[in-house]
């Protein structure tokens, strides 16, 4: 008699397998942007800023402003295009490889405390190394921005340049140097070449605006906000500690006390009301193994 086959058994629909970990300082999922997209984006988004700089000083000329100590407005406005250019400069490269999503650039959640944790220590790392140079060298240079956009001369202008200072540097320099131009470089070579790529890149940007001593620091900043970003997984964490810095700095160049910390949180409150909507929601990113 013929043997009778075995019904066929149907796997059990159990959970999807957990994703495998990516490696330390791999790529985020998602479209790999050529590393050549990095410096022409920064090309022509200061190339765009310039222009936009350009109208803005026609513009003032012919409204009988003095160009050689222009009105607060203009360079506010102008720092303003500035950073429209880079976000508009990096989505556009973007956009050469794939349609770019919020999470592409690092707008996904991440675990609450263990993202507070890595932000305290690149932090207090950034200070550490930041007195120590301080002292190293003998800097007693101040920053002195806020009074070079014009911060001191009216109240709205104080307003206008703490808004510039504290949320729309912040946003426009994480989403183009970490969100794009560090992601760009990491399908290149990888996590510390382009780490430190980036942070030098970060801190040559601000020549003219900072001291000329405090540019390593914040070249060191620039390294450690990208370690941040790829332990964290996500970018919230860099914006939110680049604001909490840029208004600790705000604060001190006014000298102000009780008033710091009201600023931090006005900050961070802001740029999350603008960022969340636009963020990717849903699972939390695993972050890249120690």
């Amino acid at each position: 008699m013929a043997s009778v086959p075995p019904p066929f058994a149907y796997p059990h629909p159990g959970p999807p397998p957990e994703p495998p970990e990516r490696p330390e300082g791999a790529p985020p999922a998602g479209p790999r942007w050529p590393a050549w997209t990095a410096p022409v984006a920064l090309i022509a988004g200061f190339g765009v800023a310039l222009f936009g700089y350009i109208v803005i000083g026609a513009i003032a000329g012919l409204a009988g402003a003095d160009l050689e100590d222009p009105p607060p407005w203009v360079n506010i406005v102008a720092t303003v295009i500035q950073g429209a250019a880079l976000i508009g400069s990096a989505l556009f490269f973007a956009r050469l490889t794939a349609r770019p999503r919020a999470r592409d650039f690092g707008l996904r959640p991440t675990p609450f405390w263990s993202g507070l944790g890595w932000m305290v220590a690149a932090w207090v790392a950034f200070f550490v190394f930041t007195a120590v140079w301080i002292s190293a060298l003998g800097i007693e240079e101040r920053d002195d921005l806020p009074s070079e956009l014009g911060a001191d001369e009216s109240t709205l202008a104080l307003i206008a340049v703490g808004v510039l200072v504290t949320v729309v540097a912040p946003v426009a320099e994480e989403l183009f140097f970490r969100g794009f131009f560090f992601n760009a470089l990491r399908s290149w070579r990888g996590l510390w070449p382009a780490a430190i790529l980036t942070g030098l890149v970060f801190g040559g940007i601000h020549a003219g605006s900072a001291p000329v001593g405090y540019l390593v620091p914040l070249a060191a900043f620039g390294v450690a906000l990208c370690l941040l970003y790829v332990r964290t997984g996500s970018l919230y964490p860099c914006i939110a500690l680049h604001a909490l810095n840029n208004s600790l700095a705000f604060g001190v160049s006014q000298g102000w006390d009780w008033q710091v910390p009201l600023v931090m949180l006005g900050a961070n409150a802001v740029i999350a009301a603008v960022l969340l909507p636009f963020g990717e929601r849903g699972n939390k990113p695993r972050p890249a193994p120690a």
